[in-house]
């Protein structure tokens, strides 16, 4: 095992240059002008400032050279200086960062714990009313595309009937916690600040649920596959045999099984509700790393398109190589190579 993960941390290294070589390259060929996040509008007709600019952010030099200049910085740890905020995207990303991973853990925790309920209660009433509406409720949190279910939703809970905030993490002009960790909600916490934790979690509640219930369908499809097909083994059949009741032979029995399967998709599921995040974070105005992207592509911010790509691929990896890790624990049967 320790061998398996050796090699595959040495692998990442290798990885991140090729997907920085693809950024690089695709970012190239996008078209558009950087230099109108570079240069004012109004001094565009001035080809001495023009001519300045592109010295200064090297966009003068030829593509190749560019390439390698932009991988050896990369080598040293730096992927630039954004053209929009004239900041490290380093920087950049490090404040906004902890954002995103506050949305993405709380989506996991709301797709899995949803997940996991659907699927129990469909196994256990398969065949039956209840087993047809939650899958279909499932079904439709992973078929909507997170644009419109999350505008959908913002507006009936937020709008409509103001049940929960509508964007932002925390309400207009709130300070916000001393930052520890950049999660809101612990933060609040750790101050002690009770009024602050329960502002922070419901202005996460709402776009936290969008992100996670388009991942419930999957979590839903295999959790109850796993469990009909446990229930008809026969260490279900021996419970049974010994008095266990239905709901005990479900959950005490058939689920530990059934956990098993859904280890093999939870790296996945945390690259999709990353890249889904970008689009929850648009919609509810939310200051991560999805906002910092969309930004970044509007205005041709190479510096920061790769970034972001580089943080992205990192967070794909180190899930996944978990993943696998975790499946490897749970499964002593399967053997990592």
């Amino acid at each position: 095992m320790l061998a398996y993960i050796v090699r595959r941390l040495i692998a990442i290294p290798f990885l991140l240059l090729g997907v920085a070589s693809v950024s690089f390259v695709l970012a190239q060929m996008t078209k558009g002008d950087p230099l109108a996040a570079l240069v004012p509008e109004r001094m565009m007709s001035n080809p001495e400032v023009v001519a300045a600019v592109k010295a200064q952010w090297g966009l003068d030099q030829p593509l190749p050279v560019r390439y390698l200049t932009y991988i050896g910085n990369l080598l040293h740890g730096d992927l630039g200086t954004s053209f929009a905020t004239r900041r490290p995207v380093v920087v950049d990303i490090a404040e906004r960062l902890p954002a995103t991973l506050e949305l993405v853990i709380a989506a996991m925790i709301v797709g899995t714990a949803l997940g996991l309920s659907l699927g129990l209660v469909s196994a256990r009433f398969r065949g039956t009313a209840t087993d047809g509406i939650s899958r279909i409720f499932a079904l439709v949190g992973s078929s909507l595309p997170i644009f419109w279910s999350g505008l959908i939703l913002l507006y009936i809970f937020s709008v409509r009937f103001q049940i929960v905030p509508g964007t932002g993490r925390l309400p207009p002009r709130v300070t916000p916690p001393a930052n520890h960790t950049g999660f809101y909600t612990i933060d609040a916490l750790i101050a002690g600040d009770i009024t602050l934790f329960w502002q922070a979690l419901a202005h996460l509640a709402l776009p936290a649920f969008v992100l996670g219930w388009a991942v419930t369908g999957i979590i839903t499809r295999i959790v109850r596959s796993s469990l009909i097909e446990g229930l008809s083994q026969d260490y279900a059949r021996t419970a049974r045999a010994k008095g266990a009741s239905e709901r005990t032979v479900l959950i005490g029995h058939a689920l530990p099984n059934a956990m098993i399967p859904l280890l093999t998709i939870l790296g996945f599921t945390f690259a999709y509700l990353i890249t889904g995040a970008v689009l929850t974070e648009a919609i509810f105005a939310w200051p991560g790393i999805g906002s910092y992207a969309v930004r970044a592509a509007a205005s041709l911010d190479y510096p920061a398109i790769g970034g972001v790509t580089i943080v992205g691929s990192v967070a794909f990896l180190l899930a996944n190589l978990l993943t696998d890790i975790a499946y490897a624990w749970a499964n002593p049967r399967i053997k990592v190579h």
